[in-house]
């Protein structure tokens, strides 16, 4: 059942509708807190669809359980610029950039 429900939420995501697939991806987060894939594409979901606050939430928890996932540095940089909150952000740009060899 979980299985399905996050294979749900990666066709809305992939179908571009955001919002149904954070709704799909929550549960699946409740249910398995520690999935960091699950946890992760939640937060994209949520990045998309403007749930910014969401959005940087998933995100921490993201890099607090699996701090060499470069992309949640990069999500959560791109996520805080879009907060109006450039200086917070730029630690974590510089992580990602410093993690996978990027300018």
């Amino acid at each position: 059942m979980l299985a399905e429900t996050y294979a749900r939420g990666r066709m809305f995501f992939q179908l571009k509708d955001y919002i149904e697939a954070a709704r799909q991806l929550a549960g699946v987060v409740a249910e398995a807190p520690d999935d960091v894939g699950a946890r992760l594409l939640l937060a994209r979901a949520y990045y998309h669809s403007a749930q910014l606050g969401r959005a940087e939430a998933e995100l921490r928890q993201v890099i607090e359980r699996d701090p060499a996932e470069a992309y949640a540095y990069l999500l959560l940089g791109r996520t805080l610029e879009r907060r109006s909150r450039p200086q917070e952000a730029a630690p974590y740009l510089r992580l990602h950039a410093a993690m996978t060899g990027a300018d």
